[in-house]
């Protein structure tokens, strides 16, 4: 069948029928689109017709091109066909010969059978793995330097492809470690191809704006390889026991650092902090106030723990750090972000480590939120989806711990004094201070350690302007630190903790880099320009293999902690933004400053975000400049450049959907809590006024009430006065509440605190609980098409949204203009064998 059309197509080519050539076209494209689907037709010409009905006219009119390609999308990611023609047993349609699946199953065969000899030769599994990767190994440096033409090519690819899809199944690192050495070569071949043989030097433009997208597949490159070294082999570290005898734990000073936030943001976390298990004797928390606020000092003097404030602000975070290291004398330093409220077992859990090990330093734990971050809320994905942070802290830093690189990130980390006063305290030359204290820590000789346990939580960007501000302070530290102090250079680090740090620099550069992705396919559409200067079939069958191989591997490497497609979006949105503070921190390391990023607001109304989305939907416009280019081209061209034109629109119609989706997220959803709920099971018990009792269970709580499930309904009344004890407090406390309101069998009490004991216990009965956020997001098997269909829907969300915010402002110009929504509706999909009146 897939033969037989392709033959058709050419032959159609051949006879210079453009309409029966796009026709069979769209049926080979649908051939592989409903591949091994029952209710398929037997696409030919007619095929072609039933599920192209726009194209069922006499003659093409100009924007069927457009047509088709939104039927084909319709069709491939949103169609479902009717029920009855999939479970149908009387169904006349032929079934399929799955070709990917039949080429990737002999490979598998082959491979079977060439292995099966070596078995009685190897006596455990990891010789037989060490063994294949040898052999691997060699057969990828042999091929490695075989030139190819096309169809060479393309046959390495298949089977490249088949070994890959293979391989992805099995279980264990070494099938891991295989994937990668796959897109190693062939991401590599690309790079040297597109080096030696795709830059036309001979025209100025070609050269010019060739060599710029050469320059940022090279930084892709680079950092696509470091990523691989930095989790090849994730270290996975376990919980290290402390000593029984408790005279031998060390003291530690607790600092919560603190600027500009409302005291009930940092209520729990000092709360938290006076309550962890340590002997108290050995425990000192104390409140580094850079704001000098009274109202601070005096919750300070009533809780018992310390209150710092220096004379002056120098240094911002680092400074206030510092300053606290000479006012205080514990053997440890524990920090937490005024927000991070960590549970009461935070320093039985990663003390135990420092006892192992006399040159450690430093044990970071993960940064958990409980609030939504703006992609979550404002794409309603939060908890169902990995957030943005969750690759570094669920596997980056698994990753540097196992070549000793793991980064101190600035809270829920546990640092001792001795070393970090060697290194002269807390870093202050870049507003990156928690990294470069981290690298200045390893110069020296001394171990990090990364317990990925979550054991503190805090609150997420609030809005996407806060969130965008806190990534450019990121990226211009760590563009200082790479100026500054490059790990690439100096003493006192290994190879592999000079690739972690620098691989976490440079990504920090990809605003560049990411404007070249977003802007490349117009060199073409709009300007003529051949910056890849190679027939399109030969950069089909090489980047191809770069792309599929990449995205198979990170997805099988990243895909608990970030799904596919994913990256691009979160990415666009930053790329405009940490574009200027980075290219400044390289020149000028020096220029910039802190800044704070603001916790506990309110987004009292949904409202889109013009000033933030001004970027995205500029290159939104002259993409669709370049489209409808692209459109005018494919039907001007000479017929050997159509796949060019193609391949540039595909490029480019990839790029508008990921700049959808950063649309999308620069609409705020409405935030009216200022004390985030956290959803939750915990059994507790009710008594009521009037001395009726009986149980319940807390679905979720905030800083200031909770919500209940009862067990049955009108147990309780909006304004009624309860006492709620919670099974699972340290100290069990009769919290006095009121109810808010009750929707049957579920209720909302605001809690009622006769003082600060009863405070702190419900804190530790809810945020500080030591499984509190074990569990908190159950991971889901990845899966990139599903992913795709999904960045593909956010994309449309986008546009919805944009179409949404300027409708009131042409709707009036299109009242009156009812024959344009006549030919736009043209555009719409149509059901498979509709025929469409012209």
């Amino acid at each position: 069948m897939f033969k037989r059309l392709v033959e058709q197509w050419r032959e159609a080519r051949q006879s210079r029928s453009r309409l029966a050539s796009i026709r069979l076209f769209g049926a080979l494209i649908l051939d592989l689109v409903f591949i091994n689907r029952p209710h398929t037709l037997h696409l030919n010409d007619q095929g072609a017709a039933y599920w192209l009905p726009q194209l069922e006219q006499r003659q093409m009119r100009p924007l069927d091109p457009v047509r088709w390609l939104i039927q084909i999308v319709w069709l491939a990611f949103i169609y479902q066909p009717p029920r009855s023609s999939v479970t149908s047993s009387t169904s006349t349609t032929p079934k399929r010969i799955d070709w990917l699946r039949s080429i990737t199953g002999f490979i598998s065969r082959m491979l079977t059978l060439a292995t099966t000899p070596l078995r009685p030769f190897v006596r455990s599994e990891r010789r037989a793995n060490l063994s294949l990767l040898a052999l691997g190994l060699a057969t990828l440096a042999f091929v490695l330097t075989l030139p190819m033409d096309a169809a060479q090519q393309g046959l390495l690819l298949l089977i490249f492809w088949g070994i890959a899809l293979w391989v992805r199944k099995q279980a264990g690192q070494f099938p891991m470690i295989v994937m990668m050495l796959l897109s190693f070569f062939v991401s590599t071949r690309y790079i040297y191809w597109r080096i030696t043989e795709t830059i036309n030097w001979s025209h100025p433009l070609d050269g010019t704006l060739g060599f710029i997208l050469l320059s940022a597949e090279i930084y892709a490159w680079i950092i696509l390889l470091f990523g691989y070294m930095q989790t090849v082999w994730p270290l996975k570290r376990k919980i290290a026991q402390l000593p029984s005898d408790l005279d031998k734990w060390p003291s530690v000073d607790i600092y919560i650092p603190t600027y500009n936030e409302p005291l009930a943001v940092v209520k729990p976390t000092i709360m938290a902090a006076q309550a962890i298990e340590w002997p108290a004797e050995k425990l000192n928390v104390y409140l580094l106030d850079d704001g000098k606020r009274n109202d601070y000092k005096q919750f300070c003097e009533q809780l018992g723990i310390g209150y710092i404030v220096r004379p002056n602000s120098v240094h911002a975070k680092a400074g206030n750090l510092n300053h606290a290291l000479t006012q205080t004398n514990g053997e440890y330093i524990a920090i937490f972000d005024c927000d991070h409220v960590p549970t009461r077992g935070f320093l039985q859990m990663t003390m135990g480590w420092f006892f192992k090990d006399d040159k450690l330093a430093l044990v970071q734990t993960p940064h958990h939120f409980f609030s939504p971050d703006p992609f979550e809320r404002n794409l309603s994905i939060f908890r169902n989806r990995p957030n943005e942070g969750e690759l570094f802290y669920g596997l980056i830093q698994d990753g540097n711990d196992m070549w000793n690189a793991s980064f101190f990130c600035g809270s829920c980390a546990v640092l001792k004094r001795v070393p970090l006063e060697e290194v002269g305290g807390i870093a202050v030359e870049t507003v990156t201070e928690d990294a470069h204290t981290a690298l200045k820590l390893h110069r020296q000789g001394y171990q990090t350690a990364y317990l990925n346990i979550p054991l503190a939580a805090g609150l997420a960007t609030e809005s996407l302007a806060d969130h965008i501000g806190q990534r450019m302070r990121w990226a211009r530290g760590m563009a200082q630190i790479f100026r500054l102090d490059n790990p690439l250079l100096g003493k006192g680090l290994n190879w592999a903790q000079r690739l972690c740090y620098s691989n976490a620099m440079l990504y920090f550069l990809n605003g560049g880099p990411r404007l070249i992705f977003l802007t490349a396919p117009l060199a073409f559409l709009l300007l003529g320009s051949y910056i890849v200067y190679a027939p399109a079939v030969m950069i089909a069958v090489y980047a191809l293999p770069h792309i599929i191989h990449a995205n198979l591997t990170n997805s099988r490497k990243q895909g608990k902690y970030r799904h596919s497609f994913w990256a691009e979006m979160y990415e666009t949105v930053l790329a405009w933004y940490i574009l200027k503070p980075t290219t400044v921190a390289l020149f000028a390391p020096h220029k910039g400053k802190f800044n704070v990023t603001s916790k506990g607001q309110r987004v009292d109304k949904n409202y889109f975000n013009w000033q933030i989305s001004t970027p995205y939907i500029v290159l939104v416009l002259v993409s669709l400049l370049g489209f409808i280019f692209g459109v005018y081209k494919f039907f001007t061209i000479e017929d050997d450049q159509q796949l060019t034109v193609i391949i540039n629109m595909v490029w480019l119609t990839y790029n508008l959907i990921i700049l959808g989706g950063a649309v999308a997220v620069a609409e705020e959803a409405r935030q009216q809590r200022t004390a985030h709920r956290v959803a939750v099971d915990i059994p507790i018990h009710i008594v009521t006024n009037s001395e009726h009792s009986f149980s319940a269970r807390m679905v979720d709580f905030s800083a200031q009430g909770v919500g209940l499930l009862l067990p049955s309904n009108q147990l309780l009344h909006p304004g009624q006065s309860i006492h709620i004890n919670i099974r699972q407090a340290t100290s069990r406390r009769a919290l006095r509440a009121e109810v808010i309101s009750c929707r049957e069998q579920v209720a909302g009490v605001e809690l009622k605190f006769a003082n600060a004991e009863e405070e702190q216990a419900f804190v530790m009965a809810t945020f500080g609980r030591l499984d509190a956020w074990l569990g908190w997001r159950p991971h889901q098997e990845e899966q990139p098409l599903a992913s795709l269909r999904e960045v593909i829907g956010y994309g449309l969300t986008g546009y919805q949204r944009i179409a949404a915010q300027i409708a009131p402002y042409l709707l009036p110009f299109f009242k009156h203009l009812n024959w344009i929504w006549q030919r736009l509706a043209t555009f719409l999909p149509i059901y498979p064998g509709k025929a469409k009146k012209s």
